[in-house]
């Protein structure tokens, strides 16, 4: 069995079930290790629409990252997503961030995810369940790529939410 990280992020619709409904399909498909707190976010780079719920589960998987790829986007199509612009607004979004210490480079598939280590959406639940997981290109830990970003704005735990 291989780590992975996965980031689930919602803003469309109720988000809170939605991301219920995302890590129920984690706990069938994989064997979920640790849930991250959720953070309500700010969207990024396309800011037109409304704010985001993120937050991250560690796991554990047999599956091969392209196999994994293509059930997380069937997860999502039984969720309710629908396409979308990029990186518009989404009912929800799984993506692999990390897969043991692999590096996959495909055009349908780049692991670790190319844009982990910018985003604060992403770094701060990441922290939570895997603050010690190296990144495999940049060397660095999860937790030394979240204080490398410095203060976060936009990025609000929400310990009122709690989804494990």
């Amino acid at each position: 069995m291989v780590p992975v990280l996965f980031a689930l992020g919602t803003n469309l619709g109720d988000r809170e079930a939605n991301l219920r409904r995302a890590i129920a399909w984690l706990r069938r498909e994989t064997t979920v290790d640790a849930i991250s707190a959720v953070y309500e976010t700010a969207p990024m780079y396309d800011t037109d629409q409304g704010a985001f719920l993120n937050m991250c589960v560690a796991a554990r998987t047999g599956l091969a990252p392209e196999a994994l790829l293509a059930r997380l986007k069937v997860a999502e199509a039984e969720i309710g997503r629908l396409p979308s612009r990029p990186n518009g607004p989404r009912l929800i979004d799984l993506d692999l961030l990390l897969y043991g210490d692999r590096v996959v480079d495909r055009p349908e598939l780049a692991v670790p995810h190319p844009r982990m280590a910018e985003r604060g959406f992403v770094l701060a639940p990441a922290a939570d369940v895997a603050a010690g997981w190296r990144h495999p290109v940049e060397g660095r830990s999860v937790a030394e790529l979240l204080q490398a970003l410095g203060p976060l704005s936009g990025v609000v735990r929400r310990d009122d939410l709690r989804l494990d």
